[in-house]
């Protein structure tokens, strides 16, 4: 099949787009934290891109989308093969195998902007406390250990894809991934010194807004690309992430109006992506209509989500658990009700729309296996680089502020200003010696 300029054009244009949602995920984490972890916090996000980066193109698309032998062995349904190390072969491949158009290395680049972002939001339940090299270490063994693998059960042809699993764009690949992933090691590192006693208090809200208005942007990309053309699903799967986004951030703001007294731009932030995150599983399997469900359940779930932490007493920063890993059940489980869309065996329509109990079934499965196998894995990978390099850096490094004790660096110089040789005190302007009378 000649490659198709259209499909090409706008899967080039949706892989940025998800690739701009990590830039814009370190500004909303990064105003999340204290100032004194912002250039630590945004750094995470940024060594992701590094790390699988250079990880996708040894090996990981590999293990995410090749056949082992000839595709129908036991190991298939768990790993993928490694035919492509290095992209090897693909280059000269004009097309993926399912003849959608588009070069075969723009569907690697576009799988590859997924493995990044889920990585970096990990990060955000470590805020303030972990050694950047462990990081590095954990991101390049968790992608190779978790989410390679993960990605070839649900869109590689694996166990949970010959179940008929429901996941258009990542709710269960990326964020329970990533959620149970987060969980896992904020049990591993402990809590933040003063944890639940000192405020911790986002530092700069415009940041988190700029953010969040990033993430919403870049989403469109991740959703509507995730159809892999452009037709009436990719429309679908556009206007429904509108739609839910808008909806749960409403929602969210409407649970704060009731319950605090007070609406925030914490909230409406935190809710449009909690809207995105359940919507993603379900945007070109579901109607409209179910989309503004989806996303009012989203907002009014993770909303009270997040406060689990202070009741069972785990430190996640910056509410990964929260609004990831419980927004992407909520969308995944959704579609065993309201799926109207089967595309692809297996697939079926929810249960309120005459499917089958059994589609509910893989929609619960899928998430518990996922969040299972992410959350055992990690832990066992964060505990054994806790236990050799050490995950954490010390307390008094932490008080301190990880972003002047591991990266040499401030987000804001408040200090005395030079310039010219002029010395600003207190905000006069102070007179060289030199130019004095008398000197």
């Amino acid at each position: 099949m000649k490659i198709d300029g259209g499909t090409t054009a706008w899967m080039l244009t949706a892989t940025a787009l998800v690739l701009l949602m990590t830039p814009g995920l370190a500004f909303f984490y990064g105003g999340m934290t204290r100032a004194k972890s912002v250039l630590n916090m945004m750094m995470m996000s940024w060594v992701s891109i590094i790390v699988v980066t250079i990880t996708w193109v040894l090996y990981g698309h590999s293990l995410a989308f090749d056949a082992v032998g000839d595709g129908t062995g036991i190991v298939n349904k768990f790993i993928g093969g490694l035919d492509n190390l290095g992209l090897a072969g693909m280059v000269e491949t004009a097309t993926k195998d399912d003849g959608t158009g588009m070069p075969s290395l723009v569907f690697s680049m576009f799988q590859m902007t997924f493995a990044i972002i889920t990585v970096a939001l990990i990060s955000g339940a470590l805020a303030d406390r972990v050694k950047f090299g462990a990081w590095v270490v954990f991101g390049i063994v968790w992608v190779s250990l978790v989410y390679f693998p993960v990605a070839h059960w649900v869109w590689g042809g694996g166990w949970l894809s010959s179940l008929g699993i429901e996941d258009f764009a990542g709710g269960t690949v990326v964020h329970i991934n990533a959620g149970a992933a987060a969980l896992a090691v904020a049990l591993v590192i402990g809590k933040r010194v003063g944890w639940g006693k000192d405020p911790m208090r986002p530092h700069n809200l415009t940041l988190v807004l700029l953010g969040a208005g990033l993430l919403w942007f870049g989403w469109f990309g991740f959703n509507a690309g995730s159809e892999l053309a452009v037709d009436g699903t990719t429309g679908l799967a556009f206007i429904n992430t509108q739609i839910a986004t808008a909806v749960a951030a409403g929602a969210w703001l409407l649970v704060e109006k009731l319950r605090d007294g007070h609406s925030t731009s914490l909230g409406v932030a935190s809710g449009a992506v909690a809207g995105l995150v359940a919507i993603t599983p379900a945007c070109g399997f579901v109607d409209p209509w179910a989309a503004f469900v989806i996303g009012a359940i989203a907002g009014v779930v993770c909303a009270y989500a997040v406060g689990l932490k202070y009741k069972l007493g785990y430190d996640d920063s910056l509410d990964v658990v929260g609004v990831h890993l419980v927004g992407g059940v909520v969308g995944a489980v959704a579609l065993g009700f309201v799926a109207a869309y089967p595309f692809a065996d297996g697939q079926e329509k929810g249960i309120l729309l005459g499917g089958p109990l059994s589609q509910l079934g893989v929609q619960v499965l899928g998430p518990v296996a996922v969040g299972l196998y992410s959350f055992v894995v990690s832990w066992i990978i964060a505990k054994v680089i806790d236990k050799t390099m050490g995950f954490r850096i010390g307390a008094e490094e932490e008080i301190t502020g990880i972003d002047i004790t591991s990266h040499a660096e401030t987000g804001y110089d408040l200090g005395t200003i030079h310039s010219s040789g002029v010395a600003a005190v207190n905000g006069t302007a102070a007179v060289p010696a030199s130019k004095k009378v008398g000197a």
